[in-house]
C-alpha cells in the first residue's frame, strides 16, 4: 500500500517534468532563430560600415561617427546658421554660430587632408580628442590619480620632502610610516642603543695623497655634473649661489664653466669630457683635442676636477651640439668660436688617453698643471673587469687619482636614449659596492675608517633624502652628489619636458621668456636650505647608529627585506663587501672579485 501510494504520487511529477522539458526546448529553439535573425541583421548593417565592431568597447556614437557624418552635422550646422540670421535679432549669437560653423569645417577639412594621422583621417574632429588627452594625460595622473609612492623616477612623497626642506618648512610624519615594512625591498638603519654626538663632518678628498697640495675639503652632500646649456642660466647661478651660501661645491658638467658658475661663486669641481670643453681646441680635422695651456688657464677656477669616462643616464654614449644651438654664452663657456661654423662632437671616448695606464699619466699631467688639486674620474661601471684593470695601472705606475665618482645606471640626464637610460651600467648600490671592495682589497680603501683611505669615493644617483645618503656611505661611499634633488629645490614639477626647450619651470630651457620666471635671489636660499636639512637629517642618522664619523659606517647598519620573514644586511646581499684590506694582491677574496681582478681570463683586451 506504501509503495503504491508513492507510485500514485509520482507519476503527476513526472509528467510535469515532460512538460517542462518540452516548454524548455520550444524556447530554446525560439531563442536560437532569434539569434539567427539579429545575426542575419547585425551581418547586413555591417557589411555597410565596412569593418567596423560593434564590441569596440566605445559608445555607440564615436564608433559611428565618420566622414559622412562630419559632413551629415557640418550641413546641418551651415543651415542652422542661415536660418540664425533672420530669426535671430541678436548678431553676436549668429556670429558665434557661423564661427563654430566655420571652425569646425575647417577642422574637419584639414584632419582629412592631412595624411599623417589615421585617426583624425576616420573620425574628422572629433579624433582630436584623443591627441588633447594623450597632452594632457602626465599632469591628469600626477595631479589626480597617482598614489604619493608611485611615480618615477621620483613619487610625490619624495618630492614633497624636498619642496618642504628648500622652503624651510618642518618635514615630519604624523602617525607613522605609511610603507608596508612587510614588503620585499623595504630597508632599515639598525640602531645602537648608545647614540653618539656629532657637530658637522666633512670630507678631506686628496689629504691622503703627497702630490696633492691642495686638498679640498668638501661637505657629506654637493651638487652633482649639470652643464650650462643643459640648464638655463639662472637655474646655474641659483645652484652655484646656494652652494656658495651652504658650504658645499658644484659640478659643472662637461658644458664647462660658465659665467654663471663663477658669478655664483660655490666651490667648483670641473668635469672635462671627451670634447674637452674649456680645456681643448679642434685639430685640422675639426675633431676635438685637449689644450694643456688652455686648462692650466681656465684650473684656477676649480677647486677639484673630474675626468669623465661615463655618465650613468647614457654610459658610453657622445654627443652632437649643432652649430646653431651654440649661442655667444655656451660658446664662451665651452671655449668655442663665435659664431659657430662647425658642429661640435662629443665623442664615446677620450682622445687624450687609450688605455688605462695612458690615464694614470694624463691624470699625473692634470695634477702638475692644475698645481697640485686633486684629481678624478667619473664613471659608471660596465665590465667589472676593466675597472679592474685602471686599478692594476694604478700599482704598476705607481699613480693613482685622488677620488673616483661612481655614478649609478639610475642617473638622469636631460635626453638620453631609451636603451641606455633603462638597460645600460650597473645601478648605483652593485658600481659602488664593487669598486669599493676592489679597491679594499688592493690596498686604496680602508673599510674600518674610510677617512683613512688613499682614494676617496663619491657617489651620485638618486640621492635625495638623508636615508638614501646614509646606505651609500654603508656600501662605501665618503661623498654623495645629487643632481634632480637640487633641481626640485629649484621648483621642478617633474613635468619631464627637459629634452623639449619647454621646461615650464625656466630650468631646463634656453627660452628667455620661461627662464625669466625663475628668481635666483629666492632660490639661492632654498637650495642651501634643502641641503642643510639634508646633512642635518643623516648625521642624526650617524649619531642614531653611535658612529662618530661617515668613515665608521659600514654595510652591517643597513638591512634590507629578501623575503616574507627574511632580511640580510648588506654586506648579506653584496658578498664582495666582505673583502679584507690588501687580499687581492695575494690572489684571495670573495669569488666575484678574484674573478675580476683576474687580467688573464681574455675578458679584458686592453690588457695592461
Amino acid at each position: 500500500m506504501l509503495a503504491s501510494r508513492h507510485t500514485r504520487r509520482l507519476k503527476p511529477l513526472s509528467f510535469s517534468s515532460c512538460i517542462v522539458e518540452k516548454e524548455r526546448k520550444c524556447c530554446s529553439q525560439a531563442v536560437k532563430a532569434l539569434q539567427q535573425q539579429v545575426r542575419f541583421k547585425s551581418s547586413s548593417k555591417l557589411s555597410k560600415d565596412s569593418i567596423r565592431s560593434l564590441s569596440a568597447g566605445l559608445p555607440d556614437w564615436i564608433e559611428h561617427w565618420s566622414r559622412d557624418r562630419f559632413r551629415q552635422l557640418g550641413y546641418g550646422l551651415g543651415a542652422a546658421t542661415a536660418l540664425s540670421v533672420p530669426l535671430l535679432s541678436s548678431v553676436p549669437i549668429s556670429g558665434a554660430l557661423a564661427a563654430t560653423t566655420a571652425g569646425y569645417w575647417y577642422i574637419g577639412l584639414r584632419d582629412i587632408a592631412q595624411p599623417h594621422q589615421t585617426i583624425r583621417r576616420n573620425f574628422p574632429v572629433l579624433g582630436n580628442a584623443r591627441y588633447l588627452l594623450e597632452m594632457i594625460r602626465p599632469e591628469i595622473r600626477q595631479y589626480f590619480i597617482e598614489g604619493d609612492n608611485e611615480a618615477t623616477p621620483f613619487a610625490r612623497d619624495q618630492r614633497n620632502v624636498v619642496y618642504r626642506r628648500a622652503k624651510g618648512i618642518q618635514s615630519v610624519m604624523p602617525f607613522g610610516t605609511r610603507r608596508n615594512v612587510d614588503d620585499v625591498g623595504y630597508e632599515w638603519i639598525n640602531h645602537s642603543l648608545y647614540p653618539s654626538t656629532l657637530d658637522d663632518a666633512r670630507v678631506i678628498i686628496g689629504g691622503n695623497n703627497a702630490e696633492t697640495t691642495q686638498p679640498y675639503s668638501s661637505s657629506l652632500l654637493n651638487i652633482s655634473a649639470m652643464s650650462y646649456g643643459a640648464l638655463s642660466g639662472k637655474a646655474i647661478l641659483s645652484l652655484s649661489s646656494g652652494a656658495k651660501l651652504g658650504g658645499f661645491s658644484h659640478n659643472s658638467g662637461e658644458g664647462g664653466i660658465s659665467k654663471f658658475h663663477k658669478d655664483g661663486g660655490a666651490d667648483i669641481v670641473w668635469n672635462i669630457g671627451t670634447a674637452y670643453f674649456g680645456c681643448g681646441k679642434f685639430d685640422e680635422n675639426h675633431a676635438r683635442i685637449f689644450d694643456p695651456d688652455l686648462f692650466a688657464e681656465n684650473s684656477k677656477h676649480a677647486k677639484m676636477i673630474e675626468i669623465k669616462l661615463s655618465q650613468g643616464a647614457k654610459p658610453a654614449h657622445g654627443g652632437m651640439l649643432p652649430k646653431e644651438k651654440i649661442t655667444e654664452l655656451i660658446a664662451d663657456a665651452r671655449d668655442l668660436p663665435y659664431p659657430a661654423t662647425v658642429d661640435c662632437n662629443s665623442p664615446p671616448g677620450h682622445s687624450a688617453f687609450s688605455n688605462a695606464e695612458e690615464m694614470c699619466h694624463f691624470i699625473a699631467k692634470l695634477r702638475k698643471l692644475s698645481g697640485g688639486k686633486p684629481i678624478g674620474f667619473k664613471l659608471c661601471v660596465g665590465l667589472p673587469e676593466e675597472f679592474s684593470e685602471l686599478v692594476h695601472a694604478f700599482i704598476k705606475t705607481g699613480i693613482h687619482p685622488d677620488f673616483i665618482t661612481v655614478d649609478g645606471g639610475e642617473g638622469g640626464t636631460g635626453a638620453a636614449p631609451n636603451e641606455f637610460s633603462n638597460h645600460v651600467g650597473y645601478p648605483l648600490a652593485e658600481g659602488l659596492s664593487f669598486v669599493h671592495a676592489i679597491l679594499v682589497g688592493t690596498g686604496y680603501r680602508d673599510p674600518v675608517d674610510k677617512s683613512k683611505s688613499k682614494i676617496a669615493l663619491i657617489c651620485s644617483g638618486k640621492v635625495l633624502s638623508g636615508f638614501s645618503m646614509y646606505k651609500n656611505f654603508a656600501l662605501g661611499a665618503d661623498v654623495c652628489n645629487a643632481a634632480r634633488s637640487f633641481l626640485f629645490s629649484l621648483g621642478c614639477i617633474q613635468a619631464l619636458k627637459c629634452d623639449t626647450n619647454t621646461c615650464p619651470t625656466g630650468i631646463t630651457t634656453q627660452d628667455p621668456a620661461l627662464a625669466w620666471g625663475l628668481d635666483p635671489a629666492s632660490k639661492t636660499v632654498r637650495v642651501a636650505n634643502f641641503h642643510k636639512e639634508t646633512v642635518h637629517v643623516v648625521l642624526e642618522l650617524m649619531q642614531a647608529t653611535g658612529v662618530k664619523s661617515w668613515g665608521e659606517i659600514g654595510p652591517h647598519h643597513v638591512c634590507k627585506r629578501t623575503g616574507l620573514g627574511e632580511s640580510k644586511t648588506l654586506n648579506e646581499i653584496h658578498d664582495h663587501l666582505n673583502v679584507k684590506p690588501g687580499e687581492l694582491l695575494k690572489n684571495t677574496g670573495p669569488k666575484r672579485l678574484l674573478e675580476a681582478w683576474d687580467l688573464h681570463d681574455n675578458i679584458v683586451v686592453k690588457a695592461i
